[in-house]
């Protein structure tokens, strides 16, 4: 394939999320698509330049229109955004799901789920502090509320170990537990709230230790749940 090829493809992947209103999702593409043209059309000339310019000129200014219609929602406190995961589907990393929200302006990230218990839970939960370690270079704070695993002490252990490493990061661990809690969601102090119907959880098991998505996330077979994004002025930062 050719790199307008692939340039092509992305841009068509973006159009159609833009048709879908997942803008954030479009965004990514529009970006990714318009660095590969700009960059093929600096080894161009002549028709094929021109061309290419006028690719990018439109596909820019839908850009520019998306991040215009994404700022005035978020203003108005209507921004909404929905992606359903179905099931056995793969590509839902947290680094894909949360990635495009994860940038040096997150401080404080506020994660309510009550099933952060077993080991596969609480192994997941680190798998996303990885990613916002990696995103966010500014964190401070992170923040878990969720439920306790009866008289289970490897959990309190398991979480224990977590807020040790995150300490010699510089990074806050904030640990809460409620016995009522039910809601699923993930707060970033710039405003994103996602929603996950599943919660962090929503992986399947790999088929083995050694079989592709044991480790890789995005390889790995999802349970059908739904995720909504939405964007507040007014987040409570972690205490």
């Amino acid at each position: 394939m050719s790199v307008e090829n692939t340039a092509a493809s992305i841009l068509q992947r973006g159009v159609e999320l833009d048709t879908k209103q997942r803008y954030t999702e479009a965004l990514v593409c529009y970006q990714e698509g318009l660095q590969i043209l700009v960059d093929s059309m600096k080894n161009s000339t002549g028709n094929k330049k021109t061309y290419l310019r006028s690719k990018i000129e439109e596909y820019m200014n839908r850009a520019e229109q998306i991040k215009g219609k994404v700022a005035k929602l978020k203003e108005e406190g209507k921004y909404h955004e929905q992606i359903s995961i179905e099931n056995n589907s793969t590509g839902y990393s947290y680094e894909s799901v949360f990635g495009r929200f994860l940038d040096e302006d997150v401080i404080d990230v506020k994660v309510e789920d009550p099933y952060v218990r077993s080991f596969h839970q609480c192994q997941n939960f680190v798998r996303f502090c990885e990613v916002l370690i990696k995103r966010c270079k500014n964190l401070n704070t992170i923040s878990l509320l969720t439920t306790k695993d009866g008289n289970n002490n490897d959990q309190i252990k398991w979480l224990s170990e977590l807020e040790f490493n995150l300490k010699r990061r510089g990074i806050i661990f904030v640990i809460q537990y409620s016995p009522t809690l039910h809601d699923r969601e993930v707060i970033l102090s710039t405003g994103w709230i996602i929603k996950i119907g599943r919660g962090l959880d929503y992986f399947k098991p790999p088929e083995s230790k050694f079989s592709i998505g044991a480790f890789d996330m995005d390889f790995r077979c999802c349970h059908e749940t739904t995720v909504d994004i939405f964007h507040s002025k007014n987040v409570k930062q972690p205490i």
